[in-house]
């Protein structure tokens, strides 16, 4: 399991706001921790990675992002009134009623999300879905320079909501995707650390992956790393919870250890590594299929430079781009074991194009 240290940087990790294009305070928390046991650097992408060197053997980059959704400050008016935009894909119905937490000009502001009450709507607006435009935040202020003072254009905030313990090794937060990427290939690193094998293994925690995927910080990253293999980590769908299709997603549930994607751009050298590697552990999985991409930053690595042999683990996740996102914390522990050994699997030998 993970150990009390462990979980602590967890829930660090997973409370300093970090939306992406805003990820430093999160990203410092992060270089941080790994600098206890491995050689830190960053780019001017905002990408954090950190180094264990191997004996002579190919570079591995372990991936997960590290910036989460969040809202932007889109115009204050008059009356010192807040307007807002999206950072990366929300439902603007998760955000009616809740704490937002800016980043301001001296610190942290806190604002309320206001809508007009159901018992001021017309009877065919009550059930129409909330937009936008339809929203506004309350800082507390009654002048358009009072909120200047505090806040400006431009500035970033997140829903205003801190990780709680729930029974059964569960944890929630509205930040798990992807902070606990990040994480996972972190506590990785610290393990492979202790016992490293011939690769040279560098986990990074990459950027602005909410707002694109493809190209992003994970792309940048992979550049500048210029691995032989990448393993992404990110979330997916729990499909253990009420409303959900399984014969559309698979059968993915927390606490189930983690999702292995096989598909169109996934390496199947990767592939075999890290499931050859599941299977020899002992460590529970499903398997998830991906007939064109992935929606993550494996879409990007495996086409850096002359092409990444890619893999993708992801961690189930329960009510995703939510205050409240779920997972197992004894499948970020799995996780975490199975990158470590995958990672000393692999050799000099090892041959990328065997596929």
């Amino acid at each position: 399991m993970l150990t009390p240290s462990s979980v602590a940087f967890l829930k660090r990790l997973l409370d300093t706001p970090g939306p992406s294009g805003f990820e430093a305070a999160t990203a410092k928390v992060w270089r941080e921790e790994a600098s206890a046991f491995a050689r830190v650097t960053c780019d001017v992408h905002g990408n954090s990675m950190a180094e264990v060197a191997g004996a002579g053997g190919p570079t591995i980059m372990l991936a997960g992002h590290i910036d989460e959704i969040g809202v932007i400050i889109t115009y204050i008016d008059d009356d010192g009134f807040l307007y807002i935009g999206p950072i990366g894909g929300w439902d603007p119905q998760v955000l009616v009623a809740q704490r937002i937490r800016f980043a301001g000009r001296t610190g942290d502001v806190l604002g309320v999300v206001g809508k007009k009450p159901i018992h001021l709507m017309k009877v065919e607006d009550r059930e129409k879905a909330s937009k936008f435009t339809d929203l506004w935040v309350d800082i507390g202020c009654t002048t358009r320079a009072q909120a200047e003072a505090l806040v400006s254009i431009g500035d970033a905030g997140v829903i205003d909501q801190q990780t709680l313990d729930f029974p059964n090794d569960r944890i929630v937060s509205r930040s798990i995707d992807d902070r606990i990427g990040a994480f996972v290939v972190l506590e990785a690193l610290r393990r492979y650390a202790a016992d490293p094998g011939d690769a040279r293994v560098v986990a990074v925690a990459t950027t602005q992956e909410e707002i694109g995927y493809r190209g992003g910080g994970a792309l940048v990253g992979a550049q500048r790393v210029d691995p032989a293999m990448a393993i992404v980590v990110d979330v997916t769908f729990a499909t253990d919870h009420p409303t959900v299709e399984k014969k559309e997603l698979g059968e993915h549930k927390i606490g189930g250890g983690p999702v292995l994607t096989r598909g169109s751009i996934v390496s199947p050298v990767a592939f075999r590594i890290i499931r050859d590697t599941a299977e020899s552990m002992r460590i529970p999985y499903s398997l998830h299929a991906a007939g064109r991409d992935t929606s993550t930053d494996a879409d990007g690595i495996h086409l850096a430079r002359h092409g990444v042999a890619t893999a993708l683990v992801s961690v189930p996740n329960r009510y995703m781009h939510s205050p409240n996102e779920m997972v197992s914390v004894v499948d970020l522990d799995r996780t975490a074991t199975l990158l470590a050994a995958a990672c000393k699997a692999v050799t000099s030998t090892t041959d990328f194009t065997d596929r």
